[in-house]
């Protein structure tokens, strides 16, 4: 008997899907063990040491992601541990998206699909490695895609289901992971809108039984913002306001830009599918029409490549049109172009229809193949200094000083210059708190010293993000601390200028060098501060 596993499809079909979701995860394991934290994502570790509600600058999903590996290991801290939740998540992201596009489509392009998301870089780095917020976001962004198509797609004649009341809660959950859920949530609500057959969705009890479930799912992100006046609202809000004229060379750069992340082999034909699709539904848009039977024509395919579209434009237009008088991250459009995947796996088969059939092959795998290099090259270097060490082929090419990559660093290191320096040690060991001058080294900081110091850390800065929030300003009055901080975010020079008028000495105790590939690319001054005189000014928080 054929063991049937999804809409009919004989359980052996399904090989190729899981061959790709393999391959995709033991690459992205390779690279979340060698691969040095970022900055940002050894951020989210500190939500880790300061359970809340929410955060000031994130809801509070990525803590439970970035904690899930240090709890399973017993409370290791390591740039793979904060990782592992992204590495699991990723997985099930891409296996909803497959199966949403086997619902919307055929089997060929459900395996496009997960072969296409598998492979361009930014969606497998920040996405599927880095512990960020992205993680939790896109799994229930990618779960609510795929319970919209077996909502809306079940039935030539739709009829409202539990489903909405579930969608509801998956959609709450997105927003609990970034704020990019709540246009996920505007995306399907214009879905339905502008597609006559889905607007008794509205008027369903399903759907009002979800928006309570809904607003119970994000209650917590809006208990923290309740007790601290809006300020996460506040500071996503300021984001979108213009900080000078508009500049239409500025929309052209990031547009490259971020066609550069997605890989232009790839960036380039998904910028093309999502247009054309655009246009076509444009064309065929009529707000007028009321029979909900959709038997006749293409009109199921126009609405299945609606539900995409209201997925994918409301964060690439409206991010697109932002990067014109507001800097913006390329990241921040992803989960848009991750959904439109589908679009592009569809031009895929539709083209070997009118082409030759290898040429989607070739050009899949001589994109991947390049792209394999690329990352080995780039892993090699930012893991073991392949390109600094002298004899290499390139090297001198990018001088220690200015390579961008140095930021990236051994955490292990670190520790291990406070464990080996006796001076050091013990000064760390009697210090009633730690603090640094720049809010995006806490982090780092924080891993390598918490697991055997716990010496509590906060930073005194004018841009505090989260610290703000995790301490008072006179919780320090009259306390001992250490400063800690890289030359590269100029330690000396606050050490010297900034901070003396706020403690009774402040005396530097000695250097630790970071090494890569034989070579110091990055040192840390410790500082021994005495008696905290005055609380350091804060903008914002407690």
């Amino acid at each position: 008997m054929t063991i049937r596993l999804y809409d009919g499809v004989p359980a052996y079909y399904h090989r190729a899907a899981i061959i790709i979701l393999l391959a995709g995860f033991l690459v992205r394991l390779v690279i979340s063990i060698l691969f040095h934290p970022g900055f940002d994502e050894a951020y989210y570790y500190l939500y880790t040491l300061h359970p809340d509600w929410s955060y000031f600058d994130h809801p509070p999903l990525v803590a439970l992601t970035t904690g899930f590996g240090i709890w399973l290991t017993g409370g290791q801290v390591s740039q793979f541990t904060i990782r592992i939740g992204t590495l699991l998540l990723y997985t099930g992201s891409l296996i909803f998206l497959y199966l949403a596009a086997l619902r919307l489509y055929t089997l060929q392009i459900a395996i496009n699909t997960l072969a296409i998301a598998s492979a361009i870089p930014i969606f497998q780095i920040a996405f599927g490695i880095l512990n960020t917020p992205d993680a939790p976001l896109l799994f229930f962004w990618a779960l609510s895609l795929w319970l919209a198509t077996q909502e809306f797609f079940d039935c030539r004649v739709y009829q409202p289901s539990f489903r909405l009341t579930l969608i509801c809660l998956t959609v709450g959950l997105a927003c609990m992971g970034k704020y990019h859920g709540f246009i996920l949530g505007l995306g399907l609500v214009g879905f339905c809108l502008c597609h006559e057959s889905y607007r008794r969705a509205f008027s369903s009890k399903w759907f009002w039984m979800g928006i309570p479930i809904f607003l119970l799912t994000i209650s917590p992100l809006l208990i923290w913002n309740i007790s601290h006046n809006w300020i996460s609202f506040q500071f996503q809000s300021q984001r979108a306001v213009p900080s000078g004229g508009y500049q239409l060379e500025r929309l052209v750069i990031a547009l490259f830009v971020e066609m550069l992340y997605l890989f232009p082999t790839f960036g380039f034909p998904l910028l093309w599918a999502i247009t054309r699709m655009t246009i076509q539904q444009i064309r065929n848009f009529d707000w007028r029409r009321f029979s909900s039977d959709r038997s006749f024509g293409n009109e199921w395919d126009l609405d299945k490549r609606g539900l995409i579209l209201w997925l994918s434009l409301p964060l690439i237009l409206g991010f697109t049109l932002m990067s014109g008088y507001q800097q913006i991250l390329p990241g921040w459009k992803m989960p848009g172009y991750w959904t439109a995947t589908i679009l592009l796996a569809e031009r895929v088969v539709i083209s070997r229809r009118y082409a030759n059939a290898r040429i989607p092959y070739r050009w899949f795998f001589c994109s991947v193949a390049v792209i394999l290099l690329l990352l080995s090259i780039a892993l090699s270097h930012v893991a073991f200094g392949t390109f600094q060490t002298p004899g290499a082929t390139i090297y001198g090419l990018m001088p220690i000083k200015s390579d961008p990559s140095t930021q990236l660093f051994d955490v292990r290191q670190l520790r291990q210059g406070f464990i080996d320096n006796p001076k050091l040690n013990i000064a760390l060991k009697k210090a009633d708190f730690v603090f640094t001058n720049r809010y995006y080294s806490g982090g780092q900081i924080a891993m390598a010293i918490e697991p055997v110091f716990h010496k509590p850390l906060t930073c005194f800065d004018a841009d505090l993000r989260g610290f703000a929030f995790w301490s008072s300003p006179k919780q320090w009055l009259g306390k001992n601390a250490i400063y800690l901080g890289s030359k590269t975010f100029d330690v000396d020079l606050d050490a010297n200028k900034r901070y003396p008028s706020y403690f009774k000495t402040l005396t530097k105790l000695g250097e630790i060098p970071i090494r890569r590939g034989g070579e110091i690319v990055e040192i840390f001054s410790v500082y021994q501060a005495q008696k905290l005189l005055k609380p350091f000014p804060r903008p914002y928080g407690n």
